[in-house]
This record gives structure tokens, C-alpha cells and sequence, in this order.
């Protein structure tokens, strides 16, 4: 195994038994906002996806879907008030081991390089997915515009990697392999930013002035 049992999806989901949603709705609350960003949130949700698909986790797929969502939506609202009310005071500490002073930082480049969009590129990313609210809340952004950003973000990730890990949950190569499969997802999740990074160059090439 190339993962801790506590981060392998499989794992937590079998240990789970009964309650692998419920488990999985508080991973998935928990990563999104409420400072412990070191979960298998991605992985996690394909693995849901596929469990629905072979009947071990006994719940519809369009009610798992919702659920998830809706905790991704919570976790990040947990996420911005915490940040506004605490600010980044919490991350003074170099040698933290999850609230790094420079997780802040780095997050909050990538906020300001792609603006309210980055609330939605940022579920994508491992760490910088719990972050990005605290970033958020700190600067004190509208709440309007953090609920419309972040409510498309968990609509577009929470559902998609569960249907995709539904959509595949059959194939028989994937579950044998499941612990490959995650891996790659993970690196597949990573697409959208950099595509993203790759067009805000090509951006930033076309604005400069011409030298003749």
C-alpha cells in the first residue's frame, strides 16, 4: 500500500460499514474548511462513487450526490467565518504541522492571481481547497459573492468525481487497481489549474507591450 490507512478511501469506507456516507460527509465537511487539510477529500468522493455502483454503500447516487455537496458547501462556509473572525492569526507558527504560516501565503497568491474563481479551481487542489476560505474570510470578501463561488465549486466537484467514480465502478481493471485509479485522479483533478495557469501566462505574454 502506498497510503496510511487512514488516508486510503477503501479503507476508511470498509471500516466505516454502515456509516461510510455519514464518515464521508464529515471527511468531506472537515477538509473543506475546519483547519485539517491533510484528507483524502477527492479520492474519498470517486471512492463513494464506486461503492454506490457495486450496492456496498446502499444509497441512492443523486441523494449521495447532494449530501456531498452540501457538506462541501458547508465546510467552506465554516471555512470564511472562521476567517473572519480569527484572520490568519492562527498560522504564526513556522513549524506547525498543518497551519503553516505559508499555506496562507500561498493561498493567497493563488486568490489574488485568479480572483473569486479561485474559490472554484481551488476545490481541486489538495490544501490550498481548506485554505482558500480562511483567505477568504480574512479579507473579509463579499458574502454574496463567496456563497455564489463556493456553491459553484462544490456543485461542480463534490457530484462530478462521485459520478465519475460511479460511472466506473463496474469496470472490473479499476476496482482491481483502485489504489492506482485514486492516484491518477488526483493528478487528473490537477488539469483545470494548469490550464488555467498555462492561459493566465499566455495572458500576461499578450498585454505586454510589443519591443520593436
Amino acid at each position: 500500500m502506498l497510503m496510511p490507512n487512514w488516508m486510503d478511501p477503501e479503507f476508511l469506507l470498509n471500516w466505516l460499514g454502515d456509516w461510510a456516507l455519514w464518515g464521508t460527509l464529515a471527511v468531506i465537511f472537515i477538509e473543506c474548511g475546519v483547519l485539517f487539510p491533510i484528507l483524502p477529500g477527492d479520492s474519498l468522493l470517486f471512492a463513494v462513487g464506486l461503492f454506490i455502483a457495486r450496492g456496498t454503500i446502499d444509497v441512492p447516487l443523486w441523494l449521495a450526490c447532494v449530501l456531498l455537496t452540501v457538506a462541501a458547501f458547508l465546510g467552506n462556509v465554516s471555512g470564511y467565518y472562521i476567517g473572519r473572525v480569527l484572520g490568519t492569526s492562527l498560522f504564526t507558527n513556522p513549524n506547525a504541522r498543518f497551519l503553516k504560516p505559508k499555506y496562507i501565503e500561498q493561498t493567497h497568491e493563488f486568490f489574488e492571481r485568479y480572483g473569486p474563481r479561485a474559490l472554484v479551481l481551488a476545490r481541486f487542489v489538495p490544501i490550498v481547497r481548506t485554505f482558500i476560505t480562511i483567505v477568504a474570510g480574512a479579507g473579509k470578501m463579499d458574502p454574496k459573492k463567496f456563497f455564489l463561488w463556493t456553491g459553484i465549486g462544490a456543485i461542480i466537484w463534490a457530484p462530478g468525481i462521485t459520478l465519475l467514480g460511479h460511472a466506473l465502478g463496474n469496470v472490473e481493471f479499476v476496482h482491481a487497481h483502485l489504489e492506482s485509479a485514486l492516484i491518477l485522479l488526483v493528478l487528473v483533478s490537477l488539469i483545470p489549474m494548469v490550464v488555467e495557469f498555462a492561459l493566465a501566462k499566455r495572458r500576461k505574454a499578450a498585454a505586454l507591450p510589443a519591443v520593436d
